[in-house]
């Protein structure tokens, strides 16, 4: 394995990000997989890489206050390394400087250190232009995602929305009562801290490496719950779960089920399908049987067909994940604004598909981790209005800027007899 610097370590994946159109996830992942890392400079890396994805547009506006020429990209990214640090982490100015200044080839040094020297000079002018921006300065987020988060939920539910992305998420665990119970799990990881009393949830200062080895928790958000339970399974039913990958949903269901009965789990990707078959298998689920299925292009596979029609269905369905963001840390810098409408698309064609699927008296939960009405209620209302056999029940929302959760939404519709 290679050696490299936690900033050097930064530098690589945001160059990785930038030219190859990655997931951010991905492309740390695999800089910090390839390089021998103490934790401590492992940490530093991913605050480094997903702080400065965090702070774009703010970074790139410091630097054009004090470079209004053209600065190549190879250089700006060191550049917005350097500012981070300065300005965000506060990081003593020796080592954001010099450090920063060792990344950037020979030609490149005076440069960068003539800038950063200038931005410490400046500090105090340069934080206070920053406040006088626009949100999505302040904030980086794009314009067209601030403007429509302020016509659906108001301007200061939008900022809070933006200030919510821009802090790093903690770490939530999905206590596994197939392996454990609460009362135990607390007492072999003293460290982890319920969400609530009575919850299925507890958050870490760590990644608990041990508890996730044993198949004692799953890294999951809280908001992840409310499809789940407003599916409701029950112990020896049939379930599909038809968009399942990487499995944390499959396996709660598998839980209240007290692994009873049969969930067909479905992904269009057999990579995330063989994520799925080993996160199930850790977390000792032995009622799921996994399909590679595309809906929208390839319509109901012969092997689910073959299996009749299902007590509950759970769609948690392709989204633009703007919910999530604050975890999903570049989806921003890649959503356009036709991409609310596509998706919508899309979530319609698939619950064309398996709607069919479900029997008479039967339950279908629509879910996203999206808070664009395109993606939501408007999804709902269409297939009500083109599938008159289906009833909604009840439909629920989970806003980070109201919940303190990742964003969700969840229908619960009937199919009647």
């Amino acid at each position: 394995m290679a050696q490299l610097s936690a900033r050097r370590a930064a530098l690589a994946a945001l160059r990785t990000w930038r030219m190859e159109k990655q997931f951010a996830d991905s492309v740390i992942s695999k800089v910090i997989g390839e390089t021998v890392f103490a934790a401590s400079d492992r940490a530093f890396a991913l605050e480094l890489f997903y702080g400065v994805l965090r702070n774009l547009t703010l970074l790139d506006f410091w630097i054009g206050c004090l470079r209004t020429s053209h600065v190549n990209v190879e250089l700006r990214d060191i550049l917005r390394l350097g500012f981070y640090q300065l300005f965000i982490l506060s990081t003593p100015e020796h080592a954001a400087v010099y450090e920063t200044v060792e990344l950037a080839p020979k030609r490149g040094r005076p440069l960068i250190n003539g800038i950063l020297r200038t931005a410490l000079r400046s500090g105090d002018e340069l934080l206070s232009q920053a406040n006088t921006q626009p949100l999505q300065v302040r904030t980086s987020h794009p314009e067209f995602l601030i403007s429509r988060w302020e016509k659906n939920f108001g301007r200061e539910a939008a900022k809070a929305l933006c200030a919510w992305n821009n802090r790093p998420p903690p770490i939530y665990g999905r206590i596994n009562r197939l392996r454990i119970q609460l009362e135990q799990f607390l007492q072999i990881y003293p460290e982890s801290q319920p969400v609530s009393p009575r919850s299925d949830f507890v958050t870490f200062n760590a990644l608990p490496h041990e508890a996730l080895k044993r198949g004692h928790c799953y890294i999951q958000d809280p908001s992840t719950a409310l499809p789940c339970k407003l599916l409701d399974p029950r112990p020896g039913e049939k379930i599909l779960d038809a968009c399942a990958a990487p499995g944390g949903k499959t396996a709660y269901l598998a839980e209240m089920m007290q692994n009873r009965g049969l969930i067909v789990a479905c992904d269009r990707d057999p990579k995330r399908i063989d994520v799925l078959q080993e996160n199930i298998a850790r977390l000792d689920v032995g009622i799921v049987r996994t399909v590679c299925c595309d809906w929208v292009r390839d319509g109901v596979p012969s092997e689910i067909m073959s299996l009749g029609l299902f007590d509950r269905i759970l769609l948690d369905a392709p989204c633009t994940n703007t919910g999530a963001m604050r975890r999903r840390v570049d989806v921003r810098w890649r959503l356009r604004p036709n991409d609310f409408s596509r998706m919508h698309k899309q979530q319609i064609s698939i619950l064309r598909v398996v709607s069919p699927l479900l029997k008479q008296g039967g339950i279908l939960v629509y879910s996203t981790c999206s808070l664009e009405p395109e993606e939501n209620e408007e999804v709902v209302q269409e297939t009500l209005a083109n599938l008159s056999m289906l009833r909604l029940e009840r439909q629920k929302h989970c806003f980070p800027f109201r919940d303190s959760f990742d964003g969700a939404f969840a229908a619960r519709l009937t199919k009647e007899n």
